[in-house]
C-alpha cells in the first residue's frame, strides 16, 4: 500500500493519525515513525490525532481546571506548590531563566496548578523522601474534581506508553526500547489559568519564549487562541487548536537523549483574546532513575555523543530551580 502525503495543519505542522495503529495494526508503526522523524527533524511539533482519549473527558478537564482557578485565593494558596513542584503557583510564580530564545526578565503572566503521580502515604519513594515524588495536594471543596483529573491523568499516560514504540521506531531502534523506561513515567499535570491581558509590558508574555524540558508534551486544543511556535527559520507562526487533535512538542531531554537529532523547538503564549484562557498540558517522561544517555542510533565515529549522560531527576532538578520563583534561592545556594 502506498502511503498518503502527510497532511500538514496550515502547510506547516505535520499531522499524525495514530488510528490504525491504535486499533492494533502494528504494521502502521513504519509509516508513523517516518511522520514523527520528519516532524522532530524539521518542525519540531506535531498535531496527534486519533489518539484514544475521549473528547468528553477532555471537555470535562478544561472544566475542572476552570473549575480550581475560579476557587477564592484563600483556598488556592492553602495547596501552595512544595518543593516536589506540587500545588498551586499563584500568579507571576514562574520566570523562564533557562531560556535561550529570549531574555526573560519578567514573570509570566498566568496562574497553575501542578499534579504529579498519584501516590499513596506508604510509598517508598515517599518514604524515602525523594524529590518529585510526594503527595499531590488536593483541594477538599471541588466534590468530582480529583476523580475527573486522575481518569484524565491516567488516559494520558496510557497514549503515551503507546506512543513511544512510534518514537522507536523513528529513531531506527527496536519498537519495545524505550517500553521499560516509561513502565513508570514520569508525569506532570498542568492546569493553567491565563487571564485575559488587555496589554503586555516589555519583554512580558503569559507565557515566555522558553523549549520544555522533557521528552514529550501533550496539549489538548483550548477553546481561545495564543500558543505561538518559533520555526526553525526563526518565524513566529501561531498554532491553531483542531478538535480532537492534541498538539505534541519535545523538550530538551528528547534533543539531548537524540544527540541534537531531534528539535526543542520554541514556543509562547500570548493571550490578547480578552477571554480568559485555560490550559492542560501533560508532560510525560521516562521513569526519573532513568539514565539519559545518547541514543545508539544517534552517534557515529563521524558524530559522537555531544552530552554527558544524566539522570532524568538530575536533569529535572536543575530545570526546576531555573525556572520557578519559589525555587530560585534553592538554585542559587546550589
Amino acid at each position: 500500500m502506498t502511503d498518503t502525503p502527510m497532511e500538514k495543519i496550515n502547510g506547516v505542522f505535520p499531522v499524525l493519525d495514530v488510528s490504525r495503529y491504535f486499533a492494533g495494526d502494528v504494521g502502521d508503526l513504519p509509516r508513523l515513525g517516518r511522520e514523527l522523524r520528519y516532524a522532530f527533524e524539521n518542525v519540531g511539533f506535531y498535531y496527534l490525532r486519533g489518539h484514544d482519549v475521549p473528547q468528553s473527558l477532555i471537555d470535562a478537564t478544561f472544566a475542572q481546571a476552570e473549575r480550581f482557578h475560579a476557587q477564592p485565593m484563600e483556598r488556592k494558596l492553602a495547596l501552595r506548590i512544595n518543593e516536589h513542584n506540587i500545588g498551586y503557583m499563584p500568579m507571576g510564580g514562574s520566570l523562564a531563566r533557562s531560556s535561550t530564545v529570549n531574555n526573560n526578565t519578567r514573570p509570566s503572566v498566568n496562574e497553575a496548578y501542578f499534579l504529579r503521580r498519584e501516590r499513596a502515604a506508604d510509598d517508598p519513594d515517599v518514604v524515602a523522601g525523594k524529590r518529585f515524588r510526594g503527595l499531590n495536594q488536593w483541594p477538599a471543596d471541588l466534590p468530582g474534581f480529583r476523580d475527573t483529573v486522575l481518569a484524565y491523568m491516567n488516559a494520558m499516560e496510557a497514549m503515551g506508553r503507546r506512543m513511544v514504540r512510534v518514537y522507536a521506531t523513528a529513531l531506527d531502534l527496536p519498537a519495545d526500547y524505550f517500553d521499560a523506561m516509561f513502565a513508570q513515567p514520569n508525569m506532570i499535570q498542568r492546569l493553567t489559568h491565563y487571564p485575559p491581558q488587555p496589554g503586555y509590558e516589555d519583554n512580558e508574555f503569559s507565557i515566555a519564549p522558553h523549549t520544555d524540558s522533557g521528552f514529550a508534551t501533550f496539549l489538548a486544543p483550548s477553546a481561545v487562541p495564543g500558543l505561538s511556535i518559533r520555526l526553525p527559520d526563526m518565524t513566529w507562526v501561531d498554532a491553531p487548536s483542531v478538535q480532537g487533535a492534541f498538539v505534541v512538542n519535545g523538550g530538551d531531554l528528547l534533543k539531548r537523549w537524540t544527540n541534537d537529532r531531534f528539535l526543542s523547538t520554541p514556543h509562547r503564549v500570548i493571550n490578547v483574546s480578552g477571554l480568559h484562557r485555560y490550559a492542560i498540558p501533560y508532560f510525560f517522561d521516562a521513569h526519573p532513575d532513568t539514565l539519559i544517555a545518547c541514543l545508539p542510533s544517534c552517534q557515529s565515529a563521524d558524530n559522537p555523543a555531544k552530552y554527558d549522560p544524566i539522570i532524568y531527576d538530575d536533569y529535572a532538578l536543575w530545570y526546576a530551580r531555573r525556572n520557578y520563583v519559589h525555587l530560585n534561592k534553592e538554585d542559587a545556594a546550589a
